[in-house]
């Protein structure tokens, strides 16, 4: 069974596009309560963070992934997950600061909201608008060929 990346964030965080991105796909985004699995992702519904007895859902579902992207959207860094949060995965957990260009004066924060919910860095910031930093992310998580 291929492991996927398992995308984690509140809702209009950027879960959908950034999956899309790391598929090389543009599927159209829609809001959807299923988890959609991608050729290289496992996107996840932001009500699965967003409520705290789903929890169990995404624990469950991580446990075929390869890595879990913790997103913070710094356009709107909202409290989402509980103190330690990432420690609950058996994977290795990424921070992702999504919409970077739309929430510079955030990033601090959002940098501290990672280390609080237990995840390490590196961060990696990525602008969904025009995708800089997402190749940074994909060589971080092996989807890019690394000899060009």
């Amino acid at each position: 069974m291929k492991k996927r990346i398992m995308v984690v964030g509140p809702t209009q965080a950027g879960k959908s596009t950034l999956a899309n991105l790391l598929n090389d796909t543009d599927r159209p985004l829609r809001k959807t309560q299923d988890v959609i699995y991608g050729k290289n992702t496992i996107d996840t519904p932001g009500s699965y963070i967003e409520n705290a007895s789903m929890y169990k859902y995404l624990i469950a579902t991580a446990q075929t992934a390869s890595h879990v992207l913790i997103l913070l959207d710094s356009s709107r860094p909202v409290d989402v997950y509980p103190p330690g949060f990432a420690k609950t995965f058996t994977c290795p957990v990424v921070g992702v600061i999504t919409k970077k260009d739309l929430g510079l004066e955030n990033v601090n924060l959002c940098t501290q909201k990672l280390s609080g919910i237990g995840v390490s860095e590196p961060y990696f910031l990525v602008s969904l608008n025009d995708n800089t930093g997402a190749a940074a992310l994909k060589t971080h998580l092996r989807l890019v060929d690394q000899k060009k």
